[in-house]
């Protein structure tokens, strides 16, 4: 299935029905009185956030998106049945722009969250609405509310709890496929992965973690250089990031500064996101040059280093279980935060 993270669509709401101008004829009934029935309502356009999607190929093959409009009223009071609401179903993490692609509407982050897009029109009145005591014999109807038409981009941003990041051939995808059930694309030339991959990483009864694999970044990317730095907004929402260094490269501290540059010319927070700094492909290296080398990244990002190898497994059991520890902190902080919101709202 392909990966599609950015999708422009076009939503209309449904019309409300016309009302009813009618009079009520029957025999030996003189003067019957009105009895046009109002319109009904146009349906509404809604999104809604579900688990089972994670790519929005789908809007690709339609774009054009109509509720129902509702049905006129009839004689005999009788209102017209409302048109029938649609609702877009998007992968969760998607957010909802206007047309000029900054304006948001919606951040559909949780599962079955729903945010409308378009309201329906409302009905018309039919003559019935407007008889009185002065107007006995209304001749006057109203058309529904027109349908109201939008332009919206859709903009998805994957949820995972960590994220990967690096030089083209770091080691990202061999890691994920180590610790994950995820079968990236694995080969010995830069730009392997051309978008993200997801995979759940699970240690133990009731404990997992979602990692996501983002392609590499090169100097300049956040001026469109090689892939680029789109595909970075599917790390904000990471509770930390894993930044990978090839452990086999003769300038481990210009590869580390190449990506934390870039990580901080994007934006969104993501320099400032808690950072684990790894050293990949220890198993290529000898004791000597591996002692060398962690020291000088470790030096670089100003914090100690860790040693892995995805192909040999060497420091994953570790790694994951601090990750699941940074996971559980994360969700208890969130917790609080939500506890204290709730606290002081009125």
């Amino acid at each position: 299935m392909k990966f599609l993270d950015r999708a422009k669509i076009y939503v209309e709401s449904g019309a409300g029905g016309a009302g009813c101008l009618s009079f009520r004829r029957e025999k030996f009934v003189e003067f019957g009185g009105p009895n046009g029935g109002d319109g009904g309502r146009g349906g509404h356009v809604f999104a809604q956030a579900v688990e089972n999607l994670n790519t929005l190929i789908d809007f690709r093959y339609q774009q054009h998106y109509s509720a129902k409009n509702g049905r006129p009223g009839e004689g005999s009071n009788r209102t017209g049945a409302d048109g029938g609401d649609l609702i877009i179903k998007v992968p969760v993490g998607t957010q909802i722009f206007e047309e000029d692609e900054e304006t948001l509407i919606a951040d559909l982050d949780r599962p079955g969250e729903t945010a409308i897009l378009a309201k329906g029109g409302n009905g018309g009145f039919g003559n019935a609405h407007f008889k009185s005591s002065t107007n006995r014999a209304p001749t006057r109807a109203n058309r529904g509310q027109p349908s109201e038409e939008r332009t919206i981009w859709l903009r998805l941003k994957l949820i995972a709890d960590f994220g990967l990041v690096g030089l083209p051939n770091a080691g990202k995808s061999t890691l994920l496929s180590a610790v994950t059930a995820a079968k990236p694309k694995i080969a010995d030339y830069p730009f392997t992965t051309l978008h993200p991959g997801l995979g759940v990483v699970r240690l133990g009864e009731g404990e997992s973690f979602v990692l996501a694999d983002i392609p590499g970044l090169i100097e300049g990317a956040h001026k469109g250089a090689g892939i680029g730095d789109h595909f970075l907004g599917h790390v904000e929402r990471c509770a930390a990031i894993v930044h990978l260094v090839d452990g086999t490269s003769e300038h481990i501290a210009e590869a580390y500064r190449t990506v934390r540059e870039e990580l901080a010319a994007y934006g969104a927070g993501l320099d400032e996101k808690r950072e684990i700094v790894c050293l990949n492909k220890t198993d290529a290296l000898d004791e000597r040059t591996l002692k060398k080398r962690l020291s000088e990244l470790s030096k670089a990002a100003g914090r100690p280093a860790r040693a892995i190898s995805g192909v040999a497994g060497a420091g994953l059991s570790a790694l994951k279980r601090d990750l699941m520890t940074i996971k559980l902190g994360a969700a208890a902080a969130n917790a609080d935060e939500a506890a204290n919101e709730s606290a002081w709202s009125p």
